[in-house]
């Protein structure tokens, strides 16, 4: 085991989506996780086999029923000798089953309590069910992203779930241990979706109050509507992103594109942004996405070739840096981010239900019996 949390011991209930993706996060960066697995199958929507169940690599697995007496009592001994707890249910759901905060921080005072919801611990939806793409519906960035005259576009789960999620989670984790280091007590940790998504949103509010944010999708600087901030397909039917914001580097994409400046519209005037548009369109249709990486690739144009899934651990860049990892054969992206003293590594595969637990309860003073 290595990484700058070596030594901190996570326990992290059943859940899907950012809770174990936080806990991915802190297992990466040495930290022990031991995941609590239900002890029968569950529909969690995303059946996959475990060696490509990715969230759950460096963890290992202890299952438990949580409805039998035995089972719980044992976690409350885990709990004592941890330093971070962090869960994914309803509200109210841990305090039924004896697990939460007020139960656990009485045996141990220094616990770090991670709490992850959609919608809050707190509010008239917080008992309601959800995913990312309802989180991120009610804090306006869903309503952001998408084309001019079309709907809304799911970014993925990466705005709620991850982004607005775990690394909120994670990040209030980690100030709390900091804050611990201090005080010697441990809290709670309310990390809700809708408000790491609302958070994620500053800076376009503060373009919105400043008069530079349209609600119109598509219409913005950074939503695609600005042809010098897009998306383009080349005459092979691949894409090439450029995001030519600063003038030198617009004035670069200008060169290369070998258009004369003199008879196109100025850069910030939005009245003409189609026309400009079409003509960027109409230029990298002329080129393979190839041969643009041969001319643009280096320059200040702010520009790169847009990578499918299969494509982007090859790039010479990612591969330079390491950027993806395949440990058993399975292409994964590296541990994120880079340490110059105490790397973050993958310590193990991701385990089968119940695989390491009996290992975790030694490690952790627990006798397996």
């Amino acid at each position: 085991m290595s990484g700058p949390l070596t030594g901190l011991r996570v326990i992290e209930m059943p859940a899907i989506g950012p809770v174990p993706f936080c806990g991915m996060l802190l297992a990466d960066l040495g930290a022990d996780v031991l995941r609590i697995d239900r002890t029968g199958d569950v529909d969690l929507g995303l059946p996959v086999e475990p060696k490509y169940e990715l969230l759950g690599r460096g963890k290992r697995s202890l299952a438990l029923d949580l409805k039998d007496a035995k089972a719980v009592a044992l976690l409350l001994d885990l709990a004592a000798k941890a330093d971070v707890i962090i869960e994914g249910f309803r509200p109210g759901v841990m305090e039924r089953l004896g697990l939460g905060p007020d139960v656990l921080q009485q045996r141990n005072p220094g616990l770090v309590y991670g709490r992850m919801t959609g919608w809050g611990q707190g509010g008239p939806l917080a008992a309601a069910a959800g995913h990312d793409i309802n989180y991120i519906a009610l804090t306006g960035a869903l309503h952001a992203i998408g084309p001019a005259g079309g709907k809304p576009v799911p970014p993925l789960n990466l705005v709620g779930d991850f982004g607005g999620g775990s690394l909120y989670l994670a990040m209030g984790v980690l100030a709390a241990l900091f804050e611990r280091q201090g005080s010697g007590r441990g809290q709670v940790v309310d990390a809700a979706m809708v408000d790491g998504a609302a958070s994620l949103m500053t800076l376009f509010y503060g373009l919105k109050g400043a008069g530079m944010w349209s609600d119109e999708r598509g219409a913005n600087m950074l939503d695609s509507g600005a042809p010098w901030y897009d998306t383009y397909e080349c005459r092979d039917g691949g894409h090439v992103a450029i995001g030519a914001i600063e003038g030198r580097f617009y004035a670069e994409l200008v060169r290369v594109l070998q258009l004369d400046p003199k008879t196109l519209p100025k850069q910030h005037d939005r009245r003409n942004w189609p026309s400009l548009r079409a003509v960027f369109a109409a230029c990298f249709r002329t080129k393979t996405r190839d041969e643009w990486c041969a001319l643009m690739q280096g320059t200040d144009i702010c520009f790169a070739p847009v990578l499918a899934l299969d494509e982007a651990p090859l790039h010479p860049h990612m591969a330079a840096r390491g950027s993806f990892v395949a440990p058993d054969g399975v292409t994964q992206p590296a541990p994120a981010p880079r340490f110059s003293r105490t790397p973050g590594g993958i310590a193990r595969r991701p385990p089968q239900r119940g695989e390491g637990g009996e290992d975790a309860l030694t490690d952790w003073g627990v006798g397996p019996a």
